[in-house]
């Protein structure tokens, strides 16, 4: 926080207690730059604190600093994202300076955290560039080049339920494929920072592409990792030379414990020829989902989705976590409820093997009962009605269920059932069921006018 007497407060053309476009009070001036001026400020009619950024007076008069500046605030506001700061309203203030007011973040900017706290988790890491990934995802369907992601440029605040949250900011540099925008970059000039450069950057701004961004991404990985930048010069020339030329140690080989397959995403961002990258922000975070923790892991889908349907893998192979289904189109539903991803179809396969094999058996029994019957072929009735003893048979089933057929006889009105068996056994009045004792019952004598037995089934 900048105090009174801060270097901030000191190189600053406005004060505490100022107030802005006759309704935005100064509290604290929070950093001066180079082009303009980052206050926290306080709307006086809705008791709101925001951000408000404007312009210094001597880059007023430079007419491609004040189309950037107005650039940055036409592209945030065209982002949806819960990743991108929101931009509220923009004006002039009497000096002529234009100012656009953003939403007040509490937190840390990424570049800040690792000067303070050395590298960061693989979890928190892969964490934050996922949730950048959405905004940049989305700027990339809009045809929006950020052209300098930086850990500076990411914000470390938090949701309202604890949670981190990464916002993206400073899209003055920004490049739109239109024409119109392409006109206020010069092939000549070198706009961005130069340690996440990308090489053709570096050779031509105008030759940046969403592929550049991604290189960028890269770096942020590499950096917030390893507490360093991949290439490290004294001067941009010689700095352009190694990134033109050299290749930068793996990942996991400065750290060891950085999986090896996450080493090789990032190296995979940091190709020199942008045709070797990944050709998508979808493709990145498809790279990155193994990595993340749950509740950010379905960042990968919503992006695909963002994309416009590419065909990228969407859970990793190497992931066992459960995801997070999405149901409202924001980051803020992300909790909303946890499935298996995996699990959906081999339940209802295994649900039809199992009904199938039942219907099967009650087939079958039903035959056997059918057959058994009196006075239909195979039930064993005799032109005399005698009933010849028949041999237990035991069929096959292949079913886990047991299926038995016992017997009804005076002596046996309720034949007991069996405990689970794989085997169906049909048992006819001289016989007995497996497992028990045979029923005390008289033979039928030939003639006689008692009919054949009853069966039961039972299950």
């Amino acid at each position: 926080m900048s105090g009174p007497d801060s270097p901030a407060e000191a190189s600053s053309p406005v004060a505490t207690g100022d107030v802005l476009a006759g309704k935005y009070r100064v509290d604290r001036v929070l950093g001066v730059g180079g082009m303009g001026v980052v206050v926290a400020a306080t709307h006086l009619k809705l008791d709101q604190q925001v951000a408000l950024k404007f312009m210094l007076p001597e880059g007023v008069g430079d007419a491609d600093l004040v189309e950037r500046f107005a650039r940055e605030a036409r592209a945030a506001v065209k982002l949806k994202s819960d990743h991108v700061a929101r931009v509220l309203d923009v004006g002039t203030l009497d000096s002529g300076s234009p100012y656009m007011v953003m939403e007040y973040l509490e937190g840390s900017d990424l570049g800040s955290l690792v000067e303070s706290s050395g590298p960061l988790p693989v979890l928190d890491t892969v964490d934050y560039v996922l949730q950048a990934c959405d905004a940049v995802a989305e700027a990339h369907t809009l045809g929006i080049v950020h052209r300098d992601l930086k850990p500076r440029n990411l914000f470390l605040t938090g949701r309202n339920d604890g949670r981190a949250l990464v916002k993206v900011l400073d899209f003055g540099i920004s490049k739109h494929k239109a024409a119109s925008e392409l006109s206020l970059t010069r092939s000549s000039e070198v706009i961005g920072s130069p340690n996440y450069m990308s090489p053709e950057q570096l050779k031509s701004a105008r030759a940046a592409d969403e592929r550049s961004d991604i290189w960028a991404l890269g770096v942020i990985l590499y950096e917030l990792l390893t507490g360093r930048v991949p290439f490290v010069a004294e001067s941009v020339t010689a700095l352009t030379a190694m990134v033109l030329t050299d290749r930068p140690r793996a990942v996991d080989q400065l750290r060891p414990e950085v999986p090896h397959d996450l080493a090789v995403v990032i190296a995979k961002c940091l190709e020199k020829e942008p045709a070797s990258r990944f050709q998508s922000i979808a493709e990145l975070a498809a790279g990155l989902e193994a990595f993340a923790p749950p509740d950010t892991r379905d960042l990968a889908l919503r992006i695909a989705r963002m994309a416009g349907g590419s065909k990228v893998p969407l859970l990793s192979s190497q992931s066992s976590a459960k995801r997070i289904a999405v149901s409202g189109a924001t980051s803020v539903n992300w909790s909303a409820k946890t499935e298996l991803a995996s699990t959906g179809k081999k339940g209802t396969m295994l649900f039809a093997i199992a009904f199938t094999a039942i219907v099967g058996s009650l087939a079958v029994v039903i035959a056997l009962v059918l057959a058994l019957r009196p006075g239909t072929p195979g039930a064993g009735a005799t032109s005399s009605g005698a009933a010849p003893p028949q041999a237990v048979t035991t069929i096959p089933v292949t079913s886990s269920l047991p299926v038995v057929l016992a017997p009804i006889t005076p002596s046996n009105p309720a034949a007991p059932v069996m405990a689970p068996s794989t085997t169906a056994s049909v048992a006819a009045s001289t016989g007995a069921h497996p497992g028990h004792a045979p029923a005390a019952s008289a033979p039928i004598p030939a003639g006689s006018s008692v009919e054949p037995p009853a069966y039961r089934t039972s299950w």
